[in-house]
């Protein structure tokens, strides 16, 4: 006679496990109904509007300061121009690092779990979103920017070595920020149709990218000590800066037509973008504070960096 204590024991299930699972699901299923396609969607031949801009002036780093008040309004949309081309180009080298830090998180993945299959669907969005912003970078200015050598070699050691909420942090903080600035710039009429196209789809799928990116560092975080916090909190923090210090490169105002050492200056002490990165930096901080990634360390940084 077999016995209740005979019987084999199934593997338990934690709670944050199945809640994990159902939340993918619903992503992976959002993904294949509201998902859209620049590639035929975008008429990429169309004739560009010479009075349009590259971002609402206002997300411009030179906006407020006496630098921008100087120039002409031909000279401005070239500018926002440019700094958004910087901003996708940059954008494009950070978002193929996080593809490489979820491929490799799911190797060991049970390839019929939900997660598995949301994260190979990120993968394909990215993918797109890296072959959009190319697109739109060249049609705009006919050129792309790359970051500094200090930036790509730490990059290069974050994307072979990050994992769990280091891996996941640093992609929620790269979204996080590209999505602020391209909100900023929806619904406005003074920016390029394309750009507004480019910023819808963008923003949309990668409202599904950031959900899955909290619920894995939710997931990772669960049950951390104090030195882990500390430690993944800070290193996040200082990913957050190379990308904020990055997405806007000195060449782009060369390449406008700019006074280079002047601008560069100017946007370092331009009160009005750093309130604008402060404003859209709240949701973000107000997560990380939630899984105790916003230690006092990690704060000092982000205040640096006008995120806090």
């Amino acid at each position: 006679m077999t016995t209740m204590d005979d019987r084999p024991v199934a593997p338990a299930t934690s709670t944050l496990d199945v809640g994990m699972e159902a939340i993918t699901r619903r992503l992976a299923d959002s993904s294949v109904l509201a998902s859209r396609n620049a590639m035929t969607e975008i008429d990429w031949n169309a004739p560009l509007d010479p009075t349009k801009h590259g971002c609402s002036p206002e997300w411009s780093t030179l906006y407020g300061t006496d630098y921008w008040d100087e120039l002409t309004e031909e000279q401005r949309v070239t500018l926002t121009r440019h700094e958004f081309a910087s901003t996708m180009t940059i954008g494009i080298w950070f978002e193929m690092a996080l593809q490489k830090m979820v491929i490799r998180d799911q190797r060991s993945s049970p390839v019929q779990s939900e997660e598995f299959r949301f994260a190979m669907t990120e993968v394909a969005d990215e993918c797109r979103h890296s072959l959009m912003f190319a697109l739109a970078a060249q049609k705009m200015v006919g050129t792309s920017y790359r970051p500094g050598p200090r930036v790509a070699t730490l990059g290069r050691f974050f994307m072979n070595t990050a994992g769990g909420e280091l891996a996941y942090g640093g992609i929620l903080v790269a979204e996080e920020i590209l999505d602020v600035m391209q909100r900023g710039s929806l619904g406005d009429p003074r920016v390029l149709p394309m750009i507004q196209t480019i910023n819808e789809i963008h923003v949309l799928e990668e409202s599904r990218h950031m959900r899955f990116a909290r619920e894995q560092v939710r997931e990772a975080m669960d049950g951390a000590g104090r030195l882990r916090r500390e430690t993944s909190a800070v290193l996040i923090a200082l990913g957050a800066e190379l990308i904020i210090c990055s997405l806007v490169r000195p060449q782009a105002f060369t390449d406008a037509g700019l006074d280079r050492r002047r601008a560069v200056a100017a946007m370092i002490g331009n009160d009005h973008h750093h309130r604008m990165v402060r404003s859209g930096s709240v949701h973000l901080m107000q997560f990380l504070d939630e899984v105790g990634l916003l230690t006092p360390r990690a704060a000092r940084i982000y205040a640096r960096n006008h995120m806090l």
